[in-house]
C-alpha cells in the first residue's frame, strides 16, 4: 500500500492526494497533524532522499524561525530534530511507494511513472 505523509489543508498534498484518487490508486493518508512524524520513517526518508529535501527551506513554516534555527540545521541530524518538533517544516508530500521508493512532492507526470 502506498502512503501519503502531509497535512490535510496542503494544497500540494490536496492535489496529490486528487491525483491517486481519480486515478483509482488505493493509498493510505498519514495526517503529520494529528499523527505527527513516525520517527523511524523520518530516519528512512533523510537516508532516501537527504534532508536537503526533505526541509522546505523555501515554505512559510522556515521564514518563521529565527535566523538562529535555520542556521542550525547544517546536516541530517539538525534536520532530524527540527523536523520532529515543527512538522509543518517538511516538504510535501511524503510518499512512501510499494517499491519502498521514498519521493516529496507531487508532480503529476512523477506519479504517473510509478503507478503506470
Amino acid at each position: 500500500m502506498i502512503t501519503l505523509y502531509g497535512i490535510p489543508n496542503c494544497d500540494t498534498v490536496k492535489k496529490a492526494r486528487a491525483w491517486l484518487s481519480e486515478h483509482a490508486v488505493p493509498y493510505q493518508f498519514h495526517d503529520f497533524k494529528k499523527q505527527g512524524v513516525p520517527p523511524a520513517q523520518l530516519d528512512v526518508w533523510l537516508q532516501a532522499v537527504g534532508w536537503e529535501t526533505l526541509v522546505n527551506r523555501k515554505g512559510t513554516m522556515w521564514r518563521k524561525l529565527d535566523a538562529a534555527a535555520q542556521t542550525a540545521v547544517v546536516d541530517a541530524a539538525s534536520a532530524r530534530a527540527l523536523v520532529l518538533t515543527q512538522a509543518s517544516i517538511i516538504k510535501r508530500p511524503v510518499v512512501e511507494w510499494m517499491d519502498g521508493a521514498v519521493s516529496v512532492g507531487f508532480k503529476p507526470e512523477a506519479f504517473a511513472r510509478r503507478c503506470g
